[in-house]
C-alpha cells in the first residue's frame, strides 16, 4: 500500500515538472489515487484458497474464492491459506522400542486447511506444530511396541497418529487426513540379525519340504509295490484257476471220451460175433504184454500156472476159427 501510494506522489510531481500547472498536478495525483484506492480495493481470490482479512489490526472476514472489495487503506490481506491436500515430509528420527533397540523412522503427512481463521490466529505456525506433534506421538506409539511388531504394525500407528493430530489439529483449524510411515530402518547389527533369521527359515522351510517330498516318495514307492504285488497275486491266482479249470475240462473231456469208449466197446459186444471178437483181442494183448516184457530184460517172466497159457493159446485160437469160419 504504500509503495503505491509513493508511485502516485512521484507521478504528481513529475507532472508538475513536466507541465508547470498546479491543476495538472493535482488531477494527476487525484487519478493516481483513485487507482490506487481501486487496486487496493479489489481482491481476486483463486480457487481453493482462503484469504483472512484484518481491519485495524483485528479480524474482520475471510475472503472467498472469487471477487472480493475490501476497504483500503483500513483493511488489509494478513494471511492467506490454500485450501488444498499438502503433503508435508516428517524428518527422519530415531526411536527406541519396547525392547530397546534403536528404530529410525520418518513418514508423511497429508493434511488440509479446513479453518482460515483458526489457522491463522490459533498457532504461529501450524506446519511446524504438526511436525513436532507427529515426531513426538511416533517416538511414543513405537516405544510401545518391540521391534518385530512395529514392521507388522504400520497401519496401527499410521491411525494412532492421525488421531492425535486430528485432535489437536481442530484448535488449529487443521484436518490430518493420512499419516504414512515411509521406512522403519533397524540398526545394522540388528539387520545382519534379522537377515540371518530370514536364511535360516529359508533353509527350515527348504528341509521341511525335501523330507516331504521324500516322505511322498517313499509313501508312492511302497504303495506302487504293493498295487504291483496285488495285481502279481491275482495274476496267479487267475492263472492257477485257469489251469484247474483247464485240467478239470480235460479230465471230463478223457472220461466222457472213456465212457464213450466203453459204450462203444459194450455196443460192440453185444452185436454177433462181438464177444469173439473181444476175446480175441484179450488174447493178443495178454501175449504181446508177455512178450514186450520178454524185450525188456534178460529176466524172462512166465506164469506161475504155465497152463494158462496153453489154455489161453487155445482159447484164442478157438475163437480165431470161430470168426474166420463165418468168412468162409
Amino acid at each position: 500500500m504504500f509503495w503505491k501510494v509513493l508511485v502516485a506522489a512521484i507521478l504528481s510531481i513529475a507532472a508538475a515538472f513536466l507541465t508547470q500547472s498546479v491543476g495538472i498536478t493535482i488531477a494527476t495525483f487525484l487519478i493516481a489515487m483513485i487507482v490506487v484506492v481501486i487496486i487496493e480495493g479489489i481482491r481476486v481470490v483463486p480457487q481453493q484458497n482462503a484469504w483472512v482479512v484484518e481491519r485495524l489490526g483485528k479480524f474482520h472476514e475471510t475472503l472467498l474464492p472469487g471477487l472480493n472489495l475490501i476497504v483500503p487503506f483500513i483493511d488489509r490481506v494478513a494471511y492467506r491459506h490454500s485450501l488444498k491436500e499438502v503433503p508435508l515430509d516428517v524428518p527422519e528420527q530415531v526411536c527406541i522400542t519396547k525392547d530397546n533397540t534403536q528404530l529410525a523412522v520418518d513418514g508423511i503427512i497429508y493434511f488440509q486447511v479446513v479453518d482460515p481463521k483458526l489457522a491463522s490466529y490459533g498457532t504461529s505456525d501450524y506446519v511446524l506444530a504438526i511436525t513436532q506433534l507427529a515426531q513426538t506421538t511416533l517416538r511414543s506409539e513405537v516405544g510401545k511396541m518391540e521391534l518385530d511388531k512395529t514392521f507388522e504394525s504400520r497401519d496401527e500407528i499410521n491411525r494412532q497418529i492421525v488421531a492425535v493430530l486430528d485432535d489437536a489439529g481442530r484448535t488449529w483449524g487443521i484436518k490430518v487426513l493420512r499419516y504414512e510411515i515411509k521406512s522403519l530402518t533397524p540398526p545394522e547389527s540388528i539387520l545382519r540379525a534379522m537377515q540371518a533369521q530370514i536364511t535360516a527359515e529359508r533353509e527350515k522351510r527348504a528341509l521341511i519340504a525335501k523330507s516331504e517330498g521324500q516322505r511322498q516318495e517313499e509313501i508312492n514307492l511302497a504303495d506302487g509295490s504293493r498295487q504291483a504285488a496285488i495285481l502279481s497275486s491275482e495274476g496267479e491266482k487267475q492263472a492257477a484257476i485257469n489251469k484247474a479249470q483247464g485240467e478239470a475240462q480235460a479230465i471230463e473231456l478223457v472220461a466222457s471220451a472213456t465212457a464213450n469208449a466203453v459204450r462203444s466197446v459194450a455196443a460192440a459186444i453185444g452185436t454177433e460175433g462181438g464177444m469173439q471178437a473181444a476175446n480175441l483181442k484179450v488174447a493178443e494183448l495178454y501175449i504181446g504184454a508177455f512178450g514186450n516184457l520178454a524185450k525188456a530184460g534178460n529176466t524172462l517172466i512166465v506164469p506161475s500156472n504155465l497152463t494158462d497159457v496153453s489154455t489161453l493159446v487155445s482159447t484164442a485160437m478157438t475163437v480165431l476159427d470161430r470168426t474166420k469160419a463165418p468168412g468162409k
